[in-house]
């Protein structure tokens, strides 16, 4: 299995939490939410098609709602390949991380 860069982890996350609401900018805006990070759009869409190469993510059109205009969103879906790094990635910081308290690395400061 290959490494997922952080970026990647939090977007297999977001995916996987938003389900079949996940599209481009309810991805960025869960990111935002949860880990405070703003990605760019070109960032995040780098991202997401790094991992529609590696086979993690699928994506597919929607149908653009009658009151909104321009493209069909573009849905994003965790495959079970992406699932298996998603979990080889929980596994490994669980190991990483396996010790240390943030008890600990406040006493540390």
């Amino acid at each position: 299995m290959k490494d997922l860069t952080k970026i990647e982890e939090m977007l297999l996350v977001a995916i996987w939490h938003l389900k079949e609401k996940a599209y481009g900018v309810k991805i960025r805006q869960y990111v935002s939410t949860v880990v405070g990070k703003e990605l760019t759009y070109g960032h995040l869409y780098s991202a997401l098609n790094q991992l529609v190469i590696k086979k993690y993510v699928t994506k597919s059109l929607g149908k653009p709602p009658a009151q909104r205009l321009g493209r069909p969103r573009i849905y994003y879906s965790i495959s079970p390949d992406g699932v298996n790094a998603l979990q080889e990635a929980m596994e490994m910081n669980e190991k990483l991380w396996s010790g240390i308290s943030r008890y600990a690395l406040e006493k540390e400061k």
